[in-house]
């Protein structure tokens, strides 16, 4: 059984676009890009975009952002059409040292990072927005757990968990069906993720929206909905697609939990209780669902 690396304990939500929705040069690019096959295929993508991380963290001095934008991609495609979710290496690079330096006291990020150039890097991304560019990534990550938010936009049948050796290393695999995590012939890392079409999951967003805003009113799972909505309404093409992908996390948990792990199943259970006024069954999905997040947000402390 072939061994696939041991990835940082990290979440993602990828939104992936239609082709076609592209500009026609960038369609042209992404078209020979997702047929080429020197591109990192999806099961080695996540660790090739941290391995490339680290050689830039690792250099002298560091580089905290790459010079020029990744031009790599996540690829699916489904029903014949090709969906696109870009890297974006370098605005990501630079909004995680916008965040790191704001929440950081300047005497330890020195530490990490020598002054200079963090204040070169900051003076090159501010250089890049006065040009107009659009701020908003793909991808949002999370470290050590999944946001609840998260699960909201999804169906329990689009579910797919392999645990390693089965399935394939394609790009394929359709929303809401069972399936290896890229959709080919071939051995599959360890994984579970969900796809939806991104219809759908802004309509299970705006109902969970809906009814947390009528049943329990502002706080913070209302304004974690709102802000992923926010973030759908503001990049997501209506044809595109979003993925949860519990990544590096599924390092953590074994085979057994990972069978188990219903989350999005609950999360959704917990909304009908609430709208229905089964609020015993609302809290019961609800603390199964934060308790078990909270399980593996605790190893972060651990560590």
């Amino acid at each position: 059984m072939p061994r696939y690396p041991c990835l940082p304990y990290t979440a993602y939500l990828r939104i992936y676009q239609p082709v076609s929705s592209f500009s026609p040069q960038e369609r042209a690019y992404w078209r020979a890009y997702a047929v080429s096959a020197r591109r990192p295929r999806r099961s080695g993508a996540v660790a090739a975009e941290h391995a490339e991380s680290l050689r830039r963290l690792v250099a002298s001095p560091p580089v905290p952002a790459p010079e020029c934008e990744s031009g790599d991609a996540y690829v699916r495609r489904v029903n014949g059409e090709t969906y696109i979710c870009p890297w974006q290496t370098r605005l990501r690079s630079w909004l995680a040292l916008r965040e790191f330096r704001t929440e950081t006291p300047a005497r330890i990020s020195a530490a990490f990072l020598p002054e200079a150039v963090a204040a070169d890097t900051e003076e090159r991304f501010r250089a890049w927005r006065e040009r107009g560019e659009p701020l908003r990534t793909l991808i949002q990550t999370s470290t050590w757990t999944v946001p609840l938010a998260w699960f909201a936009p999804f169906d329990a049948a689009e579910r797919c968990l392999v645990l390693g050796g089965a399935g394939a290393d394609g790009d394929g695999g359709h929303p809401g069906r069972a399936c290896h995590p890229a959709g080919g012939a071939g051995p599959a890392p360890r994984t579970l993720l969900y796809v939806a079409r991104v219809a759908d999951a802004r309509r299970r967003l705006e109902r969970a929206i809906r009814v947390l805003r009528e049943h329990v009113g502002e706080g913070p799972a209302l304004a974690a909905a709102e802000r992923l909505e926010d973030w759908l309404l503001g990049v997501a093409h209506p044809r595109g697609l979003l993925e949860l992908d519990y990544a590096g996390l599924v390092h953590l948990l074994d085979d057994d939990s990972l069978r188990e792990d219903e989350s999005v199943a609950e999360v959704a259970a917990a909304i009908t209780g609430l709208q229905t006024g089964e609020h015993e069954l609302a809290a019961a999905m609800y603390h199964r669902v934060s308790r078990r997040w909270k399980v593996v947000q605790a190893l972060r402390n651990a560590n």
